[in-house]
């Protein structure tokens, strides 16, 4: 058993700049549990393009209001107590309102030091 904060992940290289905020990544690859946990932060304003080839995500909402954008045009709102899971790999734009918090949760999980590199019209994995 292991018990993790975010103080502890603060400054640390599980407390990473991910394109559009910060994500701070409470459960990786390295803990063994089969799947990775991060609180994610989403910067307002911020509109991304991803598509995560190697992992399946889902996302909780714990603050701020968004929307999801899938690969037909369809427009999910996001805001507090929504979750959104990608479960095909799917393409989609993330567009934050307001700042937001989510919870993600990444299966395969990741190693913790993964960074978007993010171009508008392309999407950005790892």
């Amino acid at each position: 058993m292991f018990v993790r904060s975010i103080d502890d992940i603060i400054g640390t290289d599980l407390d990473v700049q991910w394109g559009a905020g910060q994500s701070r990544r409470l459960i990786v690859r390295s803990d063994g549990m089969g799947f990775a946990v991060a609180e994610t932060q989403v910067l307002p304003g911020a509109a991304v393009f991803l598509e995560y080839k190697n992992h399946l995500e889902a996302c909780y909402c714990i603050a701020g209001t968004g929307e999801i954008i899938d690969s037909t045009g369809k427009v999910y709102p996001i805001f507090p107590r929504v979750i959104y899971a990608l479960d095909q790999h799917d393409k989609h734009h993330l567009r934050a309102l307001t700042e937001m918090r989510l919870l993600s949760i990444f299966c395969p999980p990741i190693h913790g030091h993964e960074r978007h590199d993010l171009d508008p019209g392309q999407t950005s994995s790892y």
